[in-house]
């Protein structure tokens, strides 16, 4: 039987076009999960004479994959390789977040990590704004920091690198179910304020991390009656809201880390200066479907430093 190969491809982009549109990132996902472990390589002529050959014993329903590395969106699911390119604002962010051209160490924010890469190879993967400002994960295909923009430069937050999966050389593909818990930790926002510029640190609570193509909505409780809705974008996911001080009574359990969670004693109150932490409780993370229901949901999950596993 002879194969008119240019009136097959003809036949499949009309097909195509009458198609339902796809999520290219989704199906490649998919088809990468389902072929990992196969090394057979197939060639256009070959995967034509399988068309052929199906369409003379059933019909055949073709389905195209187009290459879009800048679609991004709510459904779409990490895990995929390519990460999203960055906006001309978004690159500006990431400058800015990584003045010294990568992450740096957590205790030192002029000690540059090389091993845990240059700025070019960060991507603005989702960001939540609210009135006071915004915070945004930024990822490599290894790791992710955080970035809350602020006008005072000298004393912005460090750019500290987490690996995905909490050790190197990090898995972004490593999303085992809906939800994936990267990061509930805190990150401070330095500004001045009033007629003599006063310095101010509003500390945040940040959970962040991944989601698959079927999540819809992501809420955070905070334990201390707050509850909020996330920003998910490109299989993402990012919430913050302002934290609370309490005193420091000696109990972590009632307060975090207070090497990790920072200070909030920019109130111009000395007395608090002196005693108040984050108040960080566990938190209740839920991921909904399209219908509503529960996908999956991480309970008492714990407050914790960026740059675990990572040295």
């Amino acid at each position: 039987m002879t194969i008119d190969e240019r009136r097959i491809a003809e036949e499949l982009r009309l097909m195509a076009g009458e198609a339902a549109p796809v999520d290219p990132r989704v199906y490649a996902r998919r088809t990468l999960t389902r072929h990992r472990h196969r090394r057979r390589a197939w060639s256009v002529a070959g995967l034509t004479a399988v068309s052929v050959a199906a369409a003379v014993t059933a019909t055949v329903v073709a389905t195209v994959i187009l290459s879009s590395p800048g679609t991004t969106g709510p459904d779409t699911t990490a895990g995929v390789a390519a990460l999203p390119d960055n906006t001309s604002e978004q690159l500006r962010l990431v400058r800015e977040c990584m003045p010294r051209g990568g992450p740096v160490h957590d205790m030192d924010g002029d000690r540059r990590i090389a091993e845990h890469g240059a700025a070019e190879d960060f991507r603005v993967l989702v960001e939540y704004r609210d009135k006071g400002g915004s915070t945004a994960l930024v990822g490599s295909e290894a790791g992710f920091v955080l970035c809350t923009p602020t006008d005072q430069k000298d004393m912005a937050e460090r750019a500290v690198f987490t690996y995905w999966g909490f050790e190197p050389p990090g898995n972004l593909a490593g999303l085992s179910g809906d939800l994936q818990l990267d990061a509930y930790t805190g990150h401070t926002h330095s500004y001045t304020a009033g007629e003599q510029r006063s310095q101010k640190d509003d500390v945040y609570r940040v959970v962040a991390g991944r989601v698959s193509d079927a999540v819809r909505r992501v809420e955070v409780d905070w334990a201390d009656g707050r509850r909020t809705a996330a920003r998910i974008a490109n299989g993402f996911f990012i919430v913050r809201i302002i934290g609370r001080p309490v005193r420091d009574s000696g109990d972590p359990g009632s307060s975090g880390d207070p090497g990790s969670s920072g200070d909030l004693g920019s109130s111009g109150d000395s007395a608090n200066e002196e005693a108040a932490t984050l108040d960080s409780p566990p938190v209740t993370v839920t991921a909904y479907g399209a219908d509503g229901k529960v996908l999956q949901q991480e309970k008492d999950v714990a407050f914790g430093p960026l740059g675990r596993g990572s040295g």
